[in-house]
């Protein structure tokens, strides 16, 4: 991001391990070894306490990935990542309930305070555009409810604030919902917009069970040759085998979502220049010229290239660090999500006093 300094976090440590990243055992060593004291003085803080995280990042930037992660290694059972979109999505569906949507109604004749009915508040909702924000006090209500149903526990919540008038609201937000003695801080995402675009245009979808990978980033075990192109061929238990496809529109890359994410990039500004609210600041890249100094080499983000052996007559997968520009144009390589986790943990530590 051009105007944030991000700063550069460093991962690496003396007498470092190598560790498999893409294993969930090799995670779980990894998170022990990188940041073990500050995860078991998390974990005591959660004995008598929770706290609000509001994520902000671009689309894609990789929010759900960071915080799911961040649960895993924590305390899964006691934190919970929930997308407001999806919040939304799922609110459709008990509309076309007749019992949910008596619940729906009632949930928000008891909680909802604003200046709408809750007759339109269901009229909004039944014939809501994906274009058109939802009025900031209906989102602060189902976000309640939603919260609610939950439980006392940390929430990740991604995808709110989403217009400037709620990253106020998020200051008082934790009174709403009944979470007043506990901590809420910002987790601001930056990622380079090169990043977001080849996650998108490299993307490739099975046909049959929509398995989503990554020609460039994250293949298949299993490559197809055929009249020199290659070929993702989806490895998804019991699917057939059949050749990942190019979903419509992925060629164009980030251009049809770059009002959005010109939007999401000033929200994070005005947040980062809020007064009276912790952040928490997560890149996603380290400078090409800092790497070494900075992180392990199984930590950067690998970039696949394929080549045909005539010989053996099989596919040749090459793995090498992906390089990329930041938003600034510097040289960078991306990182992996646990390397950002670590970063995103003993951040959080320190923020709690934990």
């Amino acid at each position: 991001m051009k105007d944030i300094e991000f700063p550069v976090f460093k991962t690496k440590v003396e007498n470092d391990r190598h560790f498999n990243l893409s294993d969930p055992k090799g995670r779980e060593e990894y998170f022990a070894f990188k940041a073990g004291s500050e995860i078991e003085r998390i974990r005591k803080h959660l004995e008598h306490s929770a706290f609000i995280v509001y994520l902000l990042g671009k689309k894609s930037a990789g929010k759900g990935t960071y915080s799911k992660m961040l649960a895993e290694v924590i305390a899964p059972e006691k934190i919970e990542h929930f997308s407001v979109g999806d919040m939304i999505r799922e609110v459709d569906k008990d509309l076309k309930d007749e019992t949910k949507r008596k619940e729906l109604i009632a949930f928000l004749e008891e909680n909802y305070r604003g200046w709408i009915s809750v007759d339109e508040i269901i009229n909004i909702l039944e014939g809501r555009s994906t274009a058109k924000l939802l009025p900031t006090d209906v989102i602060l209500a189902l976000v309640k409810r939603e919260i609610a149903k939950r439980g006392r526990k940390v929430i990740f919540i991604d995808g709110f604030p989403r217009d400037l008038d709620q990253i106020s609201y998020s200051l008082f937000f934790r009174d709403l919902v009944g979470y007043r003695d506990d901590a809420d801080f910002f987790a601001l995402i930056d990622v380079a917009e090169q990043v977001i675009d080849e996650r998108v245009k490299w993307r490739r979808i099975c046909p049959k069970c929509n398995t989503s990978r990554n020609y460039k980033l994250l293949p298949t075990s299993k490559i197809k040759h055929e009249e020199g192109e290659f070929s993702l061929i989806c490895d998804n238990p019991g699917c057939g085998e059949e050749k990942m496809v190019r979903k419509e529109g992925d060629e164009a890359g980030i251009d049809p979502i770059r009002e959005r994410l010109e939007m999401d990039e000033y929200l994070i500004k005005q947040a980062f220049n809020l007064y009276g609210i912790p952040k928490i600041l997560l890149r996603n890249s380290v400078p090409a010229e800092k790497a070494e100094e900075y992180v392990s080499t199984y930590e950067l983000t690998p970039e696949y290239s394929y080549e045909w052996d005539e010989e053996k007559g099989e596919v040749i997968v090459k793995e090498t660090p992906w390089t990329i520009k930041d938003d600034r144009g510097v040289e960078s390589y991306s990182l992996l999500a646990p390397p950002v986790v670590v970063s995103f943990i003993k951040q959080l530590a320190d923020l709690l006093k934990a």
